[in-house]
C-alpha cells in the first residue's frame, strides 16, 4: 500500500478560497485547547516521536474535511489505539473502561511551562563533512517515497542555490517511521519562483526550503 501524504497541498490546485484567520485566535472552541494539551501530554510520555506524530496526521483518510484540531484529535486517537492505549470499547463510551498502560514519563501540570520553553532541539554532533556549500546549486529528489517525508511536492525536481548550512539534524523520514534519528546535514535551499511556478509567479519571488542532504543532488 502506497503512503500518502494529504498534508502536501502547496502548488496544488483546491476547491475554495484560503480565508486567512485573525492573528492571536489559536482556538474557535474550548475543546480544541484540551486536544492541544492532550496531545502535548501524550507527547511528553515519550510514546512517540514529533515525526511520528506528524505522520500520523499527515496520513487521516479523512484529512481534507476535518479542521485544524479534529485531525490533531483523529491523529492522538491513532496513535493511541495502535499501542493498546486506548480500546475502540473506551473510544465509543467517552471514558476509560481498562487499566491505562505503563507510560515512560508522566508531564507533570508544574512541568509544562518549562518543558514548552526548553522545546526539543534536534540539532547533532556533525560526524562527516557537508556535501553542499553555500551558493552552490542543487536539485531536489523527484517522486514519491514510502514514509514520511518533509521535501514538498511543488520542489521536487526543481533546481535551487544553497543559501545556508545548519548543521546536521535528526532525519524526520527515518525518525517517523521508529528507525532511529539518523543525523543529516540540513540545508536552506532558495528556489526562484519562476522555477517552481513559471510565468505566474511574481516578479522576485522566491521561496526558501530547509532540506536533508538526502534530497538534494548536484546540479549542473
Amino acid at each position: 500500500m502506497s503512503y500518502v501524504s494529504h498534508a502536501d497541498l502547496g502548488g496544488r490546485d483546491l476547491p475554495g478560497a484560503i480565508v486567512p484567520e485573525p492573528e492571536g485566535e489559536p482556538f474557535h472552541a474550548p475543546w480544541e485547547a484540551r486536544v492541544l494539551a492532550l496531545t502535548l501530554a501524550m507527547g511528553g510520555t515519550g510514546s512517540w516521536n514529533i515525526d511520528a506524530s506528524r505522520s500520523a496526521r499527515e496520513t487521516l483518510p479523512g484529512y481534507a474535511r476535518l479542521s485544524y484540531y479534529q485531525i490533531w484529535l483523529a491523529a492522538l486517537e491513532a496513535l493511541m489505539v495502535e499501542r493498546l492505549q486506548l480500546l475502540p470499547d473506551e473510544l465509543a463510551a467517552g471514558r476509560m473502561l481498562h487499566t491505562p498502560q505503563p507510560v515512560k514519563r508522566v508531564l507533570q501540570a508544574a512541568e509544562v511551562p518549562a518543558a514548552l520553553a526548553r522545546g526539543s532541539a534536534t540539532e547533532r554532533p556533525a560526524t562527516a563533512a557537508a556535501r553542499f556549500a553555500p551558493g552552490q546549486r542543487v536539485r531536489a529528489r523527484a517522486g514519491a517515497v514510502d514514509h514520511h517525508s518533509r521535501l514538498p511536492g511543488y520542489v521536487q525536481g526543481k533546481v535551487g542555490r544553497i543559501e545556508h548550512l545548519h548543521g546536521m539534524h535528526v532525519f524526520a523520514d527515518a525518525h517517523a517511521q521508529g528507525l532511529g534519528e539518523q543525523p543529516q546535514w540540513l540545508y536552506t535551499v532558495v528556489f526562484d519562483g519562476a522555477a517552481l511556478w513559471g510565468a505566474e509567479a511574481a516578479p522576485g519571488l522566491s521561496v526558501s526550503v530547509d532540506a536533508w542532504e538526502s534530497y538534494l543532488e548536484p546540479a549542473a
